[in-house]
């Protein structure tokens, strides 16, 4: 068995300045700035929250990333409280100390992994980590008689960043202690948010939250909650100052029964209009939003910039809204595209195949799954299929689609260097029966087919994976 290493001489340095509290707080004043980090992991990890508390006044780092020690060593919550509170002393003070570098406390648990860890190893990695600020050099002061000397400039803020995950009735006790700080140091603690998921939580709660966080810090907003249409309607105002938004999913948004249709347009516009302040919006995910069916155009028509990735999902949409969609400026620079689940089968194949065509030069993923796709109009969309020259990606799980016809889609494909994985349904030749018996035998020998296609056509490395019809 191997001996565990020996404990460093530095970490035995910490342990034994952190058994009295005040000569480790006194020490901080001539404390080298490359002590800092391992004697506040030891402070943290032995909950010396006076330590702590004192350690966050005097941090030398424009940022203090909490949040990845946090995740590392899953903390108390008086330990957590005990960093905010040194914020708060620090925020408080008129004058603030000299050697005060901190402008970021960062509470994302996936941002700067390495800050805490490489202390161990190389310096050089840390300093490009978080180097502090460059001291800009100071100006002469020009005397002028009888002026009195200029007001000072308002204290810089401190920002906290952090992901928010609302899924409860109220939030949990450290984003509770958060919201308070910021409440209590307003102009001072700016929350800011880049990733926001909104789960399950009552408006009023929700818009408490949204009404201390910078709206324009956000730029990727999920709500995953089952909301109806005037609950969005209350919610839209707030979306609006999400100026920097680029990701934007939203799913299971119903009508209500007891709406009149004048309340029900109000909602709808006010919810879309929205999108007119959307100049950084990148990528759209719709998810089972009851409202879209003969509307597609009026989102369309707001949104300022081209999309890479649209995803409309589990939701009704009308021929007109797919012609609409197909023939919108902002489809032709779509890397990803998902219908999954909208139903096409009455459709006619064109404006999809006009959709496809449109964004060949640039589409890399497309998912067509289970939307009802028949042989025929699948046959109509393979030319435009076939020019789609960057694809890696194409599924089409859940349609009803024959041998022939993937052997079709095979050779039309065949030539697209890009694309590697294929998802298919099991061909119709592969079930027993209308009740979607699958015969795996049958299927074998069919999946069999296709490999050996892509071996004579030279293509061997292609993935192709079927699923069942009615899996």
């Amino acid at each position: 068995m191997s001996m565990p290493a020996p404990p460093r001489l530095l970490d035995l340095a910490g342990q034994s300045l952190l058994r009295d509290q005040a000569s480790a707080i006194a020490a901080l004043e001539v404390l080298p700035m490359e002590l800092f980090p391992p004697l506040f992991t030891a402070a943290f990890a032995g909950r010396h929250s006076e330590t702590l508390k004192a350690m966050v006044q005097a941090w030398p780092f424009p940022c203090l990333p909490l949040g990845a020690l946090m995740k590392e060593q899953q903390p108390h919550q008086e330990t957590f409280q005990a960093a905010l509170d040194g914020l708060d002393v620090l925020l408080a003070q008129e004058v603030r100390p000299s050697r005060w570098k901190l402008q970021v406390l960062d509470l994302r648990k996936n941002a700067h992994q390495d800050f805490w860890t490489v202390w161990s190893g190389t310096r050089a990695s840390m300093y490009s980590l978080l180097e502090p600020e460059v001291a800009q050099p100071t100006r002469k002061k020009q005397k002028v008689d009888g002026c009195r000397p200029r007001p000072k400039p308002p204290l810089a803020p401190v920002e906290v960043l952090i992901d928010l995950c609302l899924k409860e009735s109220t939030p949990d006790e450290s984003v509770a202690y958060l919201i308070q700080k910021v409440k209590q140091r307003k102009g001072l603690l700016h929350l800011c948010c880049k990733k926001l998921k909104i789960f399950a939580m009552p408006m009023q709660n929700i818009r408490k939250i949204l009404n201390i966080v910078q709206l324009d810090s956000i730029q990727d907003l999920e709500v995953n909650c089952t909301w109806k249409l005037s609950t969005l309607g209350k919610f839209a105002p707030h979306l609006g100052q999400m100026a920097n938004l680029r990701r934007l999913l939203l799913s299971h948004i119903h009508m209500s029964s007891h709406s009149t249709p004048a309340k029900e347009e109000q909602c709808i516009s006010q919810f879309t209009a929205q999108f007119l302040r959307l100049h950084h919006l990148e990528e759209l995910y719709l998810d089972s939003i009851s409202f879209l069916e003969d509307r597609l155009d009026q989102v369309l028509r707001c949104l300022k910039t081209p999309l890479e990735t649209l995803s409309i999902t589990n939701c009704l949409l009308s021929e007109s809204d797919l012609t609409h969609l197909s023939q919108h400026l902002n489809v032709s620079q779509l890397k990803d595209l998902g219908l999954s689940g909208v139903s096409l089968t009455n459709m006619s194949p064109e404006p999809l195949q006009v959709l496809i065509e449109r964004a060949s030069a640039t589409l890399q993923d497309l998912d067509l799954d289970e939307c009802g796709i028949m042989d025929s109009q699948f046959t109509d969309i393979l030319p435009a299929l076939g020019r789609c020259s960057q694809l890696t990606t194409f599924s089409f799980c859940g349609n009803p689609i024959s041998m022939a016809v993937l052997e079709n889609l095979l050779r039309h494909t065949i030539g697209l260097s890009n694309l590697s994985h294929v998802l298919y349904p099991a061909p119709l030749e592969s079930y027993e029966d209308v009740r979607g018996t699958l015969h795996l035998g049958r299927l074998a020998q069919l999946h069999a087919r296709l490999k050996q296609m892509l071996q004579e056509l030279g293509r061997p490395g292609m993935v192709w994976f079927s699923l069942p019809l009615h899996g």
